[in-house]
C-alpha cells in the first residue's frame, strides 16, 4: 500500500510540475530543451577545400586520341610493297613454329581467294571464313590476297591490311607470306589457335 501511494504522488509531483511549465509553442519547448547548453565557440582554424586535381596536359590527351585513331585505323596499303613478305607470330609461339609455317610444314586445311574483292567485301569475308574454319577446328589455312597487279593504285590493296585484321585476332597465332609454289607474296598462310 505504502508503494501505491508513493507513485501516485510521484505522478501528481510530475503532472503539476508540467502543467505549470508546459510551453506554448515550439519555440518555448526548443529553449526548454537547450536550459543548460553552452554555444560552440569559434576557432580561429579555417576549413582547408578540398584540392582540385591536377589539369591534364591538352596535348597528352591529343597523343592519346592519336594513338587510339591508329590503332583502330586500317593500315594504309602503301606501307607494304608488293615484293615484301608478311611475317607474324603472337607472344608464347615459338620460333620453330613460325620457321616450319614458312617451310609449309603444315597442311592446309581450307583457302579463300579474295580477288576481285574490295576493301569492306573482303574483311567479311575474312570474319566469315576464320569463323567457319574456328567451328571446323581448322588449324592451317591460306589467304589469297593478290599481288595488287590489277589494282588501280598499282599495290596490294589487301595484302597491309589483311596483316592488320588477323594481327588483332585472338583465334591467329602465326602467319607469313606463303611458298611461291602457293602464291608467294601474293598469299599468306595462317596458323590458327586451336578449339
Amino acid at each position: 500500500m505504502i508503494r501505491r501511494t508513493t507513485e501516485s504522488s510521484c505522478e501528481s509531483a510530475v503532472s503539476d510540475d508540467q502543467s505549470s511549465k508546459a510551453p506554448d509553442d515550439d519555440t518555448d519547448l526548443f529553449r526548454l530543451a537547450m536550459l543548460g547548453v553552452r554555444p560552440h565557440r569559434p576557432t580561429a582554424r579555417a576549413l582547408a577545400d578540398k584540392p582540385e586535381p591536377a589539369p591534364i596536359p591538352r596535348q597528352r590527351l591529343q597523343d592519346e586520341l592519336e594513338v587510339l585513331r591508329e590503332l583502330l585505323a586500317d593500315t594504309e596499303p602503301d606501307e607494304i610493297e608488293s615484293g615484301d613478305t608478311l611475317l607474324y607470330r603472337s607472344a608464347g609461339v615459338q620460333d620453330a613454329v613460325l620457321r616450319r609455317l614458312r617451310r609449309g610444314h603444315y597442311r592446309i586445311e581450307s583457302e579463300l581467294d579474295l580477288h576481285g574483292h574490295n576493301r569492306d567485301r573482303a574483311r567479311l569475308a575474312v570474319v566469315q571464313f576464320l569463323a567457319r574454319c574456328h567451328e571446323r577446328d581448322l588449324r592451317c589455312v591460306r589467304i589469297i590476297h593478290g599481288k595488287g597487279n590489277g589494282s588501280p593504285n598499282s599495290g596490294p590493296v589487301l595484302k597491309a591490311l589483311l596483316g592488320s585484321w588477323l594481327r588483332r585476332r585472338k583465334d591467329v597465332i602465326a602467319y607469313c607470306s606463303a611458298r611461291v609454289v602457293d602464291g608467294g607474296t601474293g598469299a599468306i598462310y595462317v596458323l590458327l589457335r586451336a578449339r
